[in-house]
């Protein structure tokens, strides 16, 4: 069975990553309230690597998964 491992890589790049326009600017993405990351899934993420990470926030959100990303202790 292959089992799907999140790439450490991408987890650090999203832990690091932070909200550049709107209500939430400058804030870490996996600090955005997540029914704003839903309004976002309902009307549309933004295009590219920005999208990317504001939906892959969510879906871990939504799984109860931030220890993941928490764990990386990227400082403020």
């Amino acid at each position: 069975m292959d089992v799907l491992r999140p790439d450490p890589a991408v987890l650090l790049d999203l832990a690091r990553a932070r909200m550049p326009f709107g209500k939430y600017a400058g804030w870490r993405l996996m600090k955005v309230p997540e029914p704003y990351l839903v309004w976002f899934a309902r009307e549309g993420f933004p295009g590219g690597k920005l999208g990317e990470q504001m939906a892959l926030a969510l879906e871990i959100k939504t799984n109860g998964l931030e220890p993941l990303v928490e764990a990386l202790d990227v400082g403020e």
